[in-house]
This record gives C-alpha cells, structure tokens and sequence, in this order.
C-alpha cells in the first residue's frame, strides 16, 4: 500500500483534520477568540477547496484512484459532491457569527465543529466500504446534534438537538443494521465485492440489508417516510444551523445514497428502483402539501428541502448515467438557492436585532427592505422552477432524464406535482409585495450576508444558463465516473 499517494488523495480532509484540531487549542487557550478561529476556519474550507478543485482537473486521476487499499476513492463524483459541501459551509460561517453576537451566544467551537462536520461529510462522499462509510457518517452526525443545539439557552433548540439525537440513533442502528445484513450475506464491506456478490440475485436476508440501508440513508437525506424530524430541527435550531443543515449534510447525504445504490446495489437496481419511486413521489407530494399551512418560514423551507429531495430522487430512480449527472445539476442549483433563503431570511430583522420568523412578520417587506424582498422573489421563484430562472433548469434536466429512460408517467407524475409547491412559494412574494406591513424591520445588514445574497441572486438569475455547458460536462464526468466497474 502507498501511503504517501493515499495522503496525497486525502489531502483535503487531512487539512480540514488539522485545522479543526489546532483551532481547537486556540479555542481553548485564547479568549474571544471566535473571530480567529472563525475567519482561519474558512481559510481551511478554502484550502480543501482548492486542493478538491486540483484533484477534480488533475489528468493522472482521470479514471479515479483508490487510498488505504481500498476503503477510499479519489473521483470526479466524490470531488463535486466535496466542493458544493465546502462552498457550502465557507457561505454558512459567513452569515453565522451575527446571529449569534446579538445574544452574546457565538464561540469559538461553532466554526470547529463544522469542520468537523465537513471532514465526515468529506469521507462519506468518498467512502468505498461501509465501514469508512459509517465513520463519516457518525463523524458528521455527532457535530449536527450540537450544533442543533448550541443555543443551550434556547428551549427550542436544546428540544432541536434532542429531537434530532434520538431520530439520528435510530436512524444509524437501521443503517448500521442493514450494513451487517449485507455483509453478511455478501462476505465483504467493500461496494465492489458487495456488487459482485449480489450479481447473481438477492437472497431474502439480502433484499432484507438492502432496505435497511437505505431506510438508513432516507431519514439522513428526509426523504418520506423519514421525514419527520425535519420541520422540529429546522425551526428550532439556530437560524445558521438550519441553513448549513439544509445545505451541505444534504449534498454529502445524496451523494452518499447515489454511491451505495450505484456502486453496490448497482448489479440488482429492481431491487431498490421501486423504493426510490415511492419516496421521491411521496416526497414531492408531502413536501408540497406539508408546507401550505404553515406559518413559520423555516418550516416552509424544511418541507420546501423534503419537496426538492423528491425531485432529485427521480434523478437517481433512472439509475442511468444521464439520470445521476442531472441529479448532481439539481445538486448544485438546489445548494445556491437554499443558501440565498437562509442568507436573506437572517437578514430579516427587527429593531431590536430579533428575527423575523413568521408570514405576518415580513408583511409589506417591499416597502422596508426592498432589495432583500426582490432577491427573496427571485429565489421562491427559482424554487418553484418557474422560467427562465436557473432552478427551472434543475428541474428540466431531471425530468428529461426520466423521459428518456421511458419513465414518462414519473415524469409526468413529478411534473404534476410540482405545481402544488408553487403555491407557497409564491405565498412569500404575496405577503411581501401586497399585505399591509407588519413588524419594522431592520434597514441594514453586514456585508458577507449582501456578498451572499447577491452571488446566489445572480447565479439563479438568467445569468446561470451561461453555467450550464460546463457544468453539465462535469456532471455528466461525475456520473460516467459511477459507472465504471473495475
């Protein structure tokens, strides 16, 4: 074994490893030190970007290459997935610290612990073995559940992280559960000879691991039936939490599935294909209806991230190469848009610095702070998939994937159902542009949070179709990557 192309290949988690370990001391040793460790945190994010980015573009790893024989791979689908994580995360700490400075709460572990989170996330999206699989997975797990809760004066988000610990335990017992099944019945945990075990048929037990692992992974991803605990953790965790939740554990969360029932189940795709039909339509359906009645805006946005997980499980139902790059295309535009919401949601603010939580809080908001209004039109808008914003091509993509693979009643059943979410989407536009005003908000607002803003409204603007040459040839590298067998 070559260690020292191993390290080499690991490079980014190696960074992020060492950074969250030394920031931790500083954390320790300095006082006030969250500006420090905050700003140097995002350094290492941006570190590990680059280095992602020269892995991704480096032609000696055109075809892939595995470290620590066997249990990781370095290819093009682990390294897009690794980026929109860590592009993620950097806009995540950006719009962070003022939230929690207006309640004397922000220390200096907060920017550690997403470090963390982002080195789980890391091995998870490149992990070939279930056992560096479910390290990860638990590595990124652990910080969610504090993170959820790092308002320790907050009951709402001591009950968040509460919520989300003992959801999360079970969850991770199915999945570690279905792991054992399948190993048992497949005698290795490498996808690889997981795959070639299972090329001849499923046994009962078999189809048995199967379904637990992916139950597993549904409750990470919220896709339905595991869904519930979504709308509790969004509203009750810290605003900042609840945009990183919504952002990148949701990207490492996809892509992770995507591997697993590619590269392992990959040999028996009826298997599972009937089981991600029934979630990604129950998922498009429960998302768009749950969010009607609601009133709080993260809640809306918890089942606005249930709808778009519908949508990209269409994506990966196909199981087609053309069907796994549309569903890192929608990836991408979907991790844009959510971040820009959060970014204008923290941006919503009283006089006094409270948030502005509520429908009726942000009634009338066009007449206060009409540029965050207009840029919260622009991104509803691009979630509902309504032309020529960017997030109707997100849509598009996954749709023609399905048509092309003869998936057409899905298609059209997706299609269907996407109109009912348009109903609340346009719900904020109705009670911004043409209610009488509520609450006074805050005219002013820190610079990261417009930088934020504004990139994401001109990347879901008309401007993003000029990304799609590109990225659709990065995709569809990423994807072509899943689909070869060794």
């Amino acid at each position: 074994m070559d260690y020292a192309a191993s390290f080499y290949i690991v490079a980014p988690e190696l960074i992020l490893s060492a950074a969250a370990l030394i920031l931790l001391l500083v954390a320790a040793w300095v006082r006030d030190a969250a500006k420090i460790v905050t700003i140097a945190a995002v350094a290492a994010l941006f570190g590990a970007t680059f280095w992602t980015g020269h892995l991704l573009f480096d032609p000696s790893f055109a075809l892939s290459d595995d470290a620590f024989g066997g249990l990781y791979r370095m290819d093009d689908f682990g390294s897009i997935a690794k980026l929109l994580i860590y592009l993620a995360t950097i806009a995540c700490l950006i719009v962070t610290p003022r939230y929690f400075e207006h309640r004397s709460a922000y220390r200096a572990e907060y920017p550690v612990l997403l470090l963390l989170n982002a080195v789980g996330m890391g091995m998870m999206v490149s992990a070939v073995d279930l056992m560096t699989l479910y390290i990860g997975l638990e590595l990124s797990s652990l910080s969610s559940y504090v993170l959820a809760s790092f308002l320790r004066d907050d009951t709402r988000s001591s009950e968040a992280g509460l919520k989300y610990f003992i959801l999360g335990a079970l969850a991770s017992g199915i999945l570690l559960y279905g792991m054992s099944l399948v190993y048992g019945f497949s005698g290795t945990t490498q996808y690889l000879g997981i795959r070639i075990a299972f090329a001849d048929g499923l046994s009962t037990g078999a189809l048995f691991g199967v379904v637990f692992v992916l139950a597993g992974l549904a409750f990470k991803i919220s896709a339905v039936p595991f869904h519930m605990w979504t709308p509790d953790v969004y509203e009750g965790a810290p605003t900042p939490v609840t945009a990183f939740f919504a952002s990148a554990p949701k990207v490492a969360a996809v892509a992770m599935l995507v591997r697993m029932a590619i590269e392992a189940f990959g040999a028996q795709t009826d298997a599972w294909q009937q089981i991600v039909i029934f979630a990604a339509l129950a998922s498009i359906v429960v998302g768009a209806l749950g969010a009607i009645g609601q009133d709080n805006l993260k809640r809306v946005l918890a089942y606005s991230s249930i709808n778009n997980v519908g949508f990209i499980l269409i994506g990966l139902a196909v199981a087609t190469p053309e069907g796994i790059s549309a569903v890192l295309v929608y990836l991408a535009i979907y991790v844009v848009m959510t971040i820009g919401a959060f970014a204008a949601v923290l941006m919503l603010r009283d006089r006094e610095g409270e948030q502005l939580e509520t429908f009726g809080d942000i009634a009338g908001l066009s007449t206060v702070r009409p540029v965050v209004a207009w840029g919260v039109l622009l991104l509803m808008f691009s979630l509902a998939g309504i032309p020529p914003l960017f997030g109707f091509w997100g849509k598009f993509v996954v749709f023609q994937a399905a048509v092309q693979a003869d998936m057409i009643v899905l298609a059209a059943i997706g299609i269907a159902a996407s109109v009912i979410g348009a109903f609340y989407y346009l719900k904020f536009v109705k009670v911004m542009f043409f209610d009488e005003p509520g609450r006074d908000a805050e005219r002013h607002s820190p610079a990261g949070h417009w930088a934020v803003l504004g990139i994401c409204m001109v990347i879901v603007s008309p401007l993003g179709y000029l990304l799609t040459p590109w990225l659709g040839a990065v995709a569809d590298r990423a994807a072509a990557a899943l689909f070869i067998v060794v």
